[in-house]
């Protein structure tokens, strides 16, 4: 699989580490309650299909990539910085 970076270009995978389920969002440790807590942790949907991916591009630029990528035939049609989908969801919320 590879994937196209922003700054880099089209990389092979094996220059990026992932980590996981981009459109979780962790509850406040200080205001969730244990099972809040519990089920950010423990609990994962396997999905079939379209699904948004936290990566690190470790051998590269060293940023932190949300990429779109179908899981049963690996085909990617977004990859964008992570700090930019961040922004986007903080002003969504702030409407």
């Amino acid at each position: 699989m590879r994937i196209r970076c922003p700054y880099c270009g089209e990389r092979d995978n094996g220059e990026f580490s992932y980590f996981g389920d981009a459109t979780l969002t962790r509850p406040d440790g200080m205001e969730a309650d244990a099972s809040a807590m519990h089920d950010y942790v423990y609990l994962r949907d396997n999905p079939a299909g379209e699904h948004r991916e936290l990566w690190y591009h470790a051998a590269g630029c060293r940023t932190w990539l949300v990429v779109t990528r179908d899981t049963r035939t690996h085909t990617i049609t977004d990859v964008s910085p992570a700090r930019d989908v961040a922004r986007t969801r903080r002003m969504g919320e702030a409407a």
